[in-house]
C-alpha cells in the first residue's frame, strides 16, 4: 500500500480507498469489491480495478487510479482542447494551453492533467512555476492516455 500512498502524496492527493480491499499480486496492485475478494484465490492474473505496479522500485499508476485521484483534492491542471490533444500525443505542456489550476503550481510538483471536461488524461511534472510567465514548456509529460496507442504503432 505504501507505493500507492507515496504516489498520491506526490500529486497532492489522499487515497480514500479501504486498505483491506487492496490486494497486491506480485508487483501489481488491485482494488477489489467485497464479493470479489471473498471468492478470489491468491493465484490470479487480473481482478477488480488495476491500480498500478512497482517496477525497479518506482510506482507506475494506472489510468483508473489517476481518475480516482482526480475526483478528489489533488494538484490538477486543466487544458484547452488543442493542448489536451497535444498532451495525449506525448507532448509537454506550454503555459498558454492551461485554463485552470488546483493545488500546487510550484516547480518540481507533480500534477494530474485534465481536459476541459475534467477527464484525467495523465500526469506530469511541473518544470517552471505556473504562476510566472514562461515561453517554453512548463509541465513535462510523464504519462498520458495516448501511450498505449503509440506503443502499438
Amino acid at each position: 500500500m505504501k507505493p500507492l500512498l507515496d504516489f498520491a502524496r506526490q500529486v497532492g492527493a489522499k487515497i480514500l480507498l479501504r486498505e483491506n480491499m487492496i490486494v497486491k499480486r506480485g508487483d501489481r496492485y488491485f482494488l477489489l469489491n467485497r464479493d470479489l475478494k471473498d471468492i478470489i484465490n491468491r493465484d490470479f492474473y487480473y481482478a477488480g480495478t488495476y491500480l498500478g505496479k512497482v517496477k525497479r522500485a518506482k510506482f507506475f499508476p494506472s489510468f483508473d487510479l489517476l481518475a480516482i485521484l482526480a475526483r478528489g483534492k489533488s494538484n490538477k491542471v486543466v487544458l484547452d482542447n488543442k493542448t489536451a490533444w497535444l498532451f495525449i500525443c506525448g507532448r509537454d505542456i506550454f503555459q498558454k494551453g492551461i485554463t485552470a489550476t488546483e493545488g500546487s503550481t510550484s516547480k518540481s510538483s507533480h500534477t494530474l492533467i485534465l481536459n476541459e471536461f475534467r477527464e484525467c488524461l495523465g500526469f506530469g511534472k511541473i518544470i517552471c512555476n505556473l504562476d510566472k510567465k514562461s515561453v517554453g514548456a512548463v509541465i513535462k509529460n510523464i504519462s498520458d492516455i495516448g501511450d498505449f496507442l503509440r506503443r502499438e504503432a
